[in-house]
């Protein structure tokens, strides 16, 4: 099932849309199994089907970002799972590796309190864990589910934590981790002056995107982790700039 999934979002992934049928005889199962696939991907909100098709969730939100590059993804938050410890606090921004994270602490870890400025992580895990969530107030974002704005800054400098994980939509040279949001770029920013390590959480094809906005995370400690297509290019680069690396 599990590589079935895979191989199906990789599919919607190329194609966006495509019939049940096709997807059928693609994978080379019966139309039933397929539709017991998508079933259980609708459920994790990865994908929609209607009138025979299947096709991604919005790429305009947290949910719908979450099926591309979903297997690269679920290793990084895996891995970035390993980090945590049972009991301990820490902060986690908005984001699709990041609601990943979380997920993987709910099935790994006990008794973690995560701070965080996402409506969408807090609702992601809510059923699945009796973690202790602490929901950073601010103007709510719809798209990104999540908030930003001084009061984001305000409600962070009350805590200390020794990670806080973060995504990018892109990485360059010259600008460093970057998004596409200038108010969420300041939430990552306030949100990091109460962490020792800033772990960034993104796949490797974000390096070398250019993002809108710089994080501007100089003078912090940084951790990329990413998947294994990491480009020797850019893992020079980024061992130049002090940036530790772990590939998933």
């Amino acid at each position: 099932m599990k590589d079935r999934s895979n191989a199906i979002l990789a599919l919607l992934t190329k194609h966006e849309k495509i019939e049940v049928a096709k997807l059928s005889e693609e994978l080379g199962v019966s139309q039933v199994t397929i539709r017991k696939d998508l079933d259980k991907l609708m459920s994790m909100n990865l994908v929609i089907r209607e009138h025979g098709y299947a096709m991604l969730n919005s790429p305009d939100d947290v949910a719908g970002r979450l099926a591309f590059h979903y297997e690269e993804k679920k290793k990084i938050a895996e891995r970035a799972a390993e980090l945590v410890g049972d009991g301990d606090t820490i902060m986690i921004e908005s984001g699709s590796c990041c609601a990943l994270l979380a997920l993987a602490l709910t099935e790994t870890k006990k008794n973690v309190t995560i701070i965080t400025n996402s409506a969408f992580i807090a609702d992601y895990i809510r059923k699945k864990t009796d973690f202790q969530i602490i929901l950073l107030g601010g103007i709510y974002q719809h798209d990104s589910q999540c908030m930003v704005g001084p009061m984001v800054r305000d409600g962070a400098a009350n805590f200390n934590v020794k990670y806080f994980f973060v995504g990018a939509d892109g990485f360059t040279a010259r600008a460093g981790f970057t998004n596409k949001d200038q108010m969420r770029a300041q939430a990552v920013r306030d949100m990091a002056e109460s962490a020792e390590t800033v772990v960034v959480l993104t796949e490797s094809s974000k390096l070398g995107a250019h993002g809108t906005v710089s994080m501007n995370l100089r003078g912090k400690k940084l951790t990329l982790i990413t998947d294994q297509q990491a480009s020797q290019e850019y893992l020079e680069i980024l061992k130049e700039k002090g940036i530790d690396v772990v590939l998933a």
